[in-house]
């Protein structure tokens, strides 16, 4: 499903709008037999956690692709250029959201305190639940009461003392003896009285600065490139295409068309690495190990909201798909590959705005993971594209200021270590939001140890 609108909606019908309807006083007549069918398939329904995701999913893409809220609530992905809405992609059929819908994403990011986001989704949906004279379905979860009770708050907390007062005063026509309301009907008056409107409302919403993303300007221009951003072969003679055998003989009748995207650092795009064939079974043995993917925490691995997708490690003897792909990957690169000279592969599914910000590959720190194969740092990444996407995904690689497209079937290869032994703070890199598509990759990371005679150090201490 690429659509991230229409995987969203239908991950919040599965997962609380069936959920509504089944134990709302409309399903009276077939209580029974409804509720025992919901109870049967329930544990094969999406859970909170995945509707929460595709919230923030959402969320994330509004921000990286600087997409208006308002147009992604009419199934559009527009950004305003120029003063003026412009598509980055049109829908073959357009999903527009309910306010219902805008709810949730809105409740989401109030619920984390995140009062920018908040606004923007709360205003779309107390806007719609307008338009329907606020009538209310069985499947909703929330009401135009809910939605005003929520946009209130959150304009409160941004500075605008004002309009809160406005939509609290609105929710008491609804529901004149909520307390709760009317304390903060006379707080606001207070505040209006001591201090004038424009102290309060501080300069309009604005989003906040990201504390531990500092290269956020940087990532959001390359991923918004879509790729576009290369270097120019005509601007670098030094860059080039060619038929590639790496002195190979099993190169020489079936050449490999490598394409040099960057010097410093060196980063070789290979073309038509893998058959379909070979990116259908290697998905297809992924399917059923994949889990969350999780970073290095210090000495351990976690969860973390700055990488969101699912993966799996494969192992495999010579003679199947991944001992394969193990050879040509050793064939084309001249490595080592061989666990533990090299990781298991490592294959990757980013859903709804799946992504992964800025990182390394090379571990940073002594106590990484990395080093429990006691075979090294990671001296090189070798990603193979098995699907492509609609729109976004791509690889950016952050200060050398250059993009990468997804390309189905091609790789990707570069060298996280200089020749000294420290890592190339160049390759700093991120996999970008996926906008519309299903993202597939394998990593191969390969280590120092093993590579003695493959990839020598240089004489000199600097190189």
């Amino acid at each position: 499903m690429s659509n991230p609108l229409v995987a969203f909606t239908l991950i919040k019908r599965l997962h609380s709008e069936w959920m509504n309807v089944v134990y709302s006083n409309e399903a009276l007549e077939n209580t029974q037999a409804f509720r025992s069918s919901y109870k049967e398939e329930e544990e094969d329904l999406p859970k909170l956690e995945d509707l929460q995701g595709a919230a923030k999913g959402l969320m994330r893409l509004q921000d990286v692709y600087a997409l208006q809220v308002a147009s992604l609530v009419r199934g559009r992905f527009q950004r305003v250029t120029d003063g003026e809405p412009s598509d980055i992609y049109l829908p073959v059929v357009s999903v527009p959201l309910s306010g219902d819908d805008c709810f949730l994403v809105g409740k989401v990011a109030y619920e984390q305190e995140d009062y920018y986001h908040s606004v923007q989704w709360l205003e779309e949906s107390v806007r719609l639940f307008r338009g329907r004279g606020g009538e209310w379905s069985p499947e909703n979860e929330g009401t135009l009461e809910d939605a005003l009770d929520h946009l209130a708050f959150s304009h409160f907390k941004t500075g605008n003392v004002s309009y809160a007062l406005s939509l609290s005063q609105e929710l008491l026509h609804y529901d004149p003896l909520n307390v709760r309301v009317l304390k903060n009907v006379e707080k606001y008056e207070k505040l209006l009285v001591s201090s004038p409107p424009k102290s309060l409302r501080g300069g309009g919403l604005k989003r906040p600065s990201s504390t531990y993303l500092r290269t956020r300007n940087t990532y959001e221009r390359l991923c918004q490139s879509h790729g576009s951003q290369q270097p120019a072969h005509s601007d670098n003679p030094r860059l080039f295409c060619d038929n590639f055998t790496n002195d190979d003989p099993r190169l020489l009748l079936l050449p490999v068309r490598r394409e040099v995207l960057s010097l410093h650092p060196y980063v070789v795009l290979y073309h038509d690495f893998i058959t379909d064939t070979e990116a259908q079974e290697i998905k297809a043995l992924a399917q059923q190990g994949l889990r969350r993917s999780v970073v290095a925490t210090g000495e351990k691995q976690a969860t973390a909201e700055y990488r969101i997708s699912k993966s799996a490690w494969l192992k495999g003897s010579e003679q199947s798909t991944v001992g394969r792909l193990d050879q040509k990957i050793s064939t084309l690169t001249g490595l080592n590959v061989k666990h533990p000279y090299g990781e298991y592969l490592q294959v990757v599914n980013y859903g709804i705005g799946g992504h992964y910000e800025p990182h390394f590959d090379h571990a940073t720190s002594p106590s990484s993971p990395v080093f429990q194969l006691k075979t090294g740092n990671r001296v090189a990444t070798f990603m193979i594209y098995l699907s492509s996407v609609e729109a976004g995904g791509t690889t950016a690689f952050i200060y050398a200021n250059f993009s990468v497209p997804v390309i189905e079937k091609a790789a990707l290869f570069w060298w996280n270590l200089h020749r000294n032994g420290q890592g190339d703070e160049d390759t700093l890199h991120a996999g970008c939001p996926v906008l519309i598509g299903d993202k597939w990759v394998a990593n191969k990371w390969i280590h120092e140890y093993g590579q003695e005679f493959q990839h020598r150090c240089s004489l000199n201490p600097e190189e």
